[in-house]
């Protein structure tokens, strides 16, 4: 059987929008994963379009594409044109579990939620000869699942060629997340075994590691496993957590001895109020600040995530959110605009409120107004503007820089924030040439321990010139 899985580009590729960086960090490891289950004499390829020019001239007996909101037209087009030359399309991913009845127009079949447990299903019906319409996920586990088919990625197109997932989705239900949409029905939450996951870690070549998980520390026990068994690794890694996980405990000093250098956090508003009409619980009454404190002392840089544009915000909320972030020292900053995804208690408030003003998905990218907003939508699409700008200017990265205590640290974050945003044109080049994997050893050189804010140890004159990987 010739199978071809297809993530297709999201609408940025063809905006002003699009960084050729920002979408050649990560394989598709979900497309990867679900090829671990086809049998050795099948033929499987992985096309990723970010990186990869998609030729639909072939006839694969199966086509499988991964839908997201801001790639679901062109996600469609891809489909349609393969249906009609006889090929059976199947579509999963967020978008798909959102809107089956949407998504159904366009597909022979349908996966709801993940497919860990289903894809295995489909591929015995279609040998069959009788596959379904619609397979849901029955029983959510990723433990003891084969090894992903890493073989079918083209490493040198990504600068983290080494991104894995040892869990799925969060123990936490924020309004305006996709996760509770895409795993209702079944657990929302859930890890693999820590035997596994170290086992999927020693399969993979240098030093360097990037944890796509929601939460990297959202079960405590599975993530002081995970750390505990890394400790003889000689790994450097970066991953995603709360407020909340890194100020609970000492599990973030098990993470940052086991290699973590720097993290995503999700602060996502200021505002306490906000907090509380989103749901997110888990900031509630939680102090940002010593947050940020206790991961710059363990030598752990920051990305953190803000929202424009909850009802609790008014014009003044980009100068406070930016300045805070600056003056606070975080490293790097994503920046969105609120926007109500379908499938969230977000978009169903927003729906039955009648303040939608769109249903056209290609808008649906954080960086334009869908909904009526309680400010006015110049002034929020203005000001979110206004803030990436104002954060990534030299003058407000060098100031970012002065909150780290010795001048070889200050040294590094002007470098790390200044070449994720300010290195465009060689990054551009460096992708055109083909050459992102030779930077992975770079990478994995320069993402030295630094911990303190006075106190560090810096490897080697090199170590300021890391690329951030967090980030817009």
């Amino acid at each position: 059987m010739k199978i071809k899985f297809i993530l297709p580009a999201l609408t940025e590729a063809e905006s002003p929008f699009w960084r050729p960086i920002k979408y050649s960090l990560f394989p598709p490891l979900g497309l990867a994963t679900l090829a671990a289950y086809l049998d050795p004499d099948d033929d499987a390829e992985i096309v990723d379009q970010h990186v990869q020019t998609l030729d639909t001239s072939d006839r694969p007996d199966v086509v499988a594409i991964q839908v997201y909101i801001t790639n679901a037209y062109r996600a469609y087009r891809i489909a349609d044109l393969y249906r009609a030359k006889g090929s059976y399309v199947i579509l999963g991913g967020l978008h798909v579990t959102s809107l089956p009845q949407e998504a159904a127009a366009h597909a022979d079949t349908l996966f709801i939620g993940p497919a860990e447990e289903s894809f295995p299903r489909f591929l015995r019906d279609f040998r069959d000869g009788k596959p379904q319409r619609v397979y849901e996920s029955r029983n959510r586990t990723i433990e003891r699942i084969p090894p992903i088919r890493r073989d079918l990625i083209h490493r040198d197109r990504y600068l983290v060629p080494n991104s894995i997932v040892v869990s799925r989705g969060c123990p936490h239900h924020c309004d305006f997340c996709y996760k509770d949409a895409f795993f209702e029905g079944g657990r929302s939450f859930y890890t693999q075994t820590v035997d596994d996951a170290l086992a999927e870690i020693d399969r993979l070549p240098g030093r360097h590691l990037y944890f796509l998980d929601d939460h990297l520390l959202g079960n405590q026990r599975f993530a002081r496993g995970l750390f505990d068994g890394m400790m003889g690794m000689n790994r450097i890694f970066q991953g995603a957590a709360t407020v909340d996980s890194i100020l609970r405990g000492d599990l973030i000093e098990d993470a940052a001895k086991a290699g973590l250098r720097s993290i995503f956090v999700g602060f996502e508003t200021l505002d306490e109020a906000n907090l509380e009409i989103s749901n997110k619980k888990q900031n509630l009454g939680r102090n940002y600040r010593r947050a940020v404190d206790r991961l710059h002392d363990l030598g752990i840089m920051i990305n953190g995530s803000f929202v424009f544009g909850l009802d609790g915000d008014t014009p003044d909320v980009f100068r406070k959110t930016v300045d805070w972030a600056i003056e606070s020292g975080i490293t790097t900053s994503t920046f969105h605009i609120a926007t109500p995804y379908p499938g969230t208690n977000f978009f169903r408030d927003m729906q039955t409120a009648k303040r939608l003003e769109t249903t056209d998905w290609d808008l649906y990218d954080t960086r334009h107004v869908v909904f009526k907003s309680r400010m006015d939508p110049h002034k929020l699409k203005s000001g979110y503007d206004w803030s990436y700008r104002e954060f990534y200017r030299w003058s407000a990265i060098a100031r970012a820089s002065l909150f780290h205590g010795s001048a070889k640290h200050q040294l590094k974050h002007l470098f790390y924030a200044g070449g994720w945003k300010k290195f465009e044109p060689i990054w551009n080049v460096v992708i055109q040439l083909r050459r992102l994997g030779v930077m992975t050893p770079l990478l994995e050189a320069v993402l030295s321990k630094v911990t303190g804010r006075g106190k560090e140890r810096i490897q080697s004159a090199s170590d300021v010139v890391e690329p951030v990987l967090l980030g817009d």
